[in-house]
């Protein structure tokens, strides 16, 4: 019998406050795992996504949606904990024989408007790819107060 190396993605994230509004949650998990960074932006609403496919874990999130996520160590393979907060993180580890690995700092921020691109290769941390889908864009608007109030 070989060993096998076990990875495993533990998403915390509450998937009732995804308000996507021209497709479902799977269509947009499924756009997100497929498409290059800015087939990101043709999803409308508000949501927090993770998608897994073999040992590449994507998560994408909306300016209003938190994300962070933790790399635990296990024997078997590293488990990825993503939650909206820290201590959901913390609080899955206690649960889990983990807490030793835990600290606040050691969670990591997936930035608004990116994907992240994990791949759960092994321990130590992994190195993380970064894809932009939403660019706002620089000196758009007037500089005039009352233009801008009335935008």
């Amino acid at each position: 019998m070989t060993n096998q190396y076990l990875e495993r993605v533990v998403d915390l994230t509450d998937p009732s406050a995804n308000r996507i509004l021209n497709m479902t949650v799977d269509e947009a998990r499924l756009r997100l795992l497929r498409g290059p960074a800015d087939a990101i932006r043709q999803i409308e609403g508000s949501f927090a996504l993770v998608a897994k496919q073999g040992k590449t874990v994507r998560l994408a999130r909306s300016l209003d949606r938190p994300m962070r996520y933790f790399l635990a160590k296990r024997h078997e393979g590293p488990a990825l904990i993503v939650a909206d907060r820290i201590d959901r993180i913390g609080e899955w580890l206690r649960q889990n024989g983990f807490q030793e690995q835990f600290h606040p700092t050691y969670t990591r921020m997936v930035p608004a408007h990116h994907v992240v691109q994990i791949e759960l290769v092994g321990c130590p941390d992994p190195d993380p790819v970064f894809g932009r889908f939403f660019e706002a864009g620089r000196n758009g608007l007037s500089a005039d107060l009352g233009e801008l109030g009335r935008e």
